[in-house]
């Protein structure tokens, strides 16, 4: 056997038992969420017990929901911001671009805690201090916080794609006497829709496992899915925590599976897709 393909060999091998270390844990969790037991940590016998909790248990129910909720309007907010910065970036640069695209790179590198500790005073003042109720809803804040680093990863991505396309087509909209809105609504803004459409479902996926932000700035009434598991650390993990932790994960790879056939269809490689998907 040639040295070559005996590299190649030892290099496939390692790379199976790294990813069979990484994913084995998510598959025992799939597996322990059919434990009827008392807790998570003992197979006691198969059962469907922890997923019918999510529909007997209001507290499970309501953690679930206000993540949902939360991750839907986060998307939402992000999706519209990032959106118009990231055809502004890529249709109207200028001198502001660098410091902008400076910003945005501050807020994707900048650590969760940081975000975190840096938003809870500042929310309590703007909701206390300054008498803004609105800045006390718990999924306000949760929004709000959620929304830092994917409006970021939206914007990247829209602008991406644009930069990407020539002009041509929005030039000869404005030739043909359309109005700069129309130009947007009926050019730009479907050549963006992949884009946009991926960050969407992005930021929502981000917003579902965004735990350290969201045990800093929800309020009581409010608790989001990953607060949940935190505070259950105490009492013991349950099955039903393996159970709906699995339907998140299928939700989470459903929407990522949505976002690869919507890049795949708008023409992007294998490596665009995964590039999109990690955000960059």
């Amino acid at each position: 056997m040639k040295h070559g393909a005996l590299t190649d060999r030892l290099l496939m091998v390692f790379s199976i038992l790294v990813f069979v270390f990484l994913f084995l844990p998510i598959l025992v969790i799939i597996g322990y969420s059919f434990n009827n037991g008392r807790l998570l940590t003992a197979f006691t016998e198969f059962g469907f017990d922890g997923y019918t909790a999510l529909f007997t248990r209001s507290v499970l129910s309501d953690a679930v929901m206000v993540s949902l909720r939360t991750g839907a309007i986060a998307a939402v907010l992000a999706t519209l911001l990032g959106t118009l910065a990231g055809i502004a970036l890529a249709r109207r640069p200028g001198k502001w671009t660098w410091w902008f695209i400076g910003l945005l790179l501050l807020v994707s590198v900048t650590p969760e805690i940081v975000d975190a500790v840096s938003l809870l005073p500042w929310l309590v003042f703007l909701g206390q201090d300054l008498g803004m109720s609105v800045f006390n809803d718990g999924t306000v804040r949760l929004v709000i916080g959620h929304s830092l680093f994917s409006v970021a990863v939206v914007t990247y991505i829209v602008r991406a794609r644009l930069v990407g396309l020539p002009e041509n087509l929005e030039e000869a909209s404005a030739d043909l006497y359309a109005t700069p809105f129309t130009t947007f609504r009926r050019v730009t803004l479907p050549l963006a829709m992949p884009a946009v459409l991926a960050g969407a479902l992005l930021s929502f996926t981000f917003s579902l496992d965004n735990t350290v932000v969201s045990s800093f700035v929800q309020v009581s009434g409010s608790t989001p899915w990953p607060v949940y598991i935190l505070s259950s650390l105490r009492s013991g993990l349950r099955p039903e925590i393996a159970a709906v932790s699995t339907i998140m994960l299928v939700l989470t790879l459903l929407a990522l599976a949505v976002v690869a056939i919507v890049l795949r269809r708008a023409g992007d490689s294998a490596t665009d897709i995964a590039r999109t998907m990690a955000g960059g």
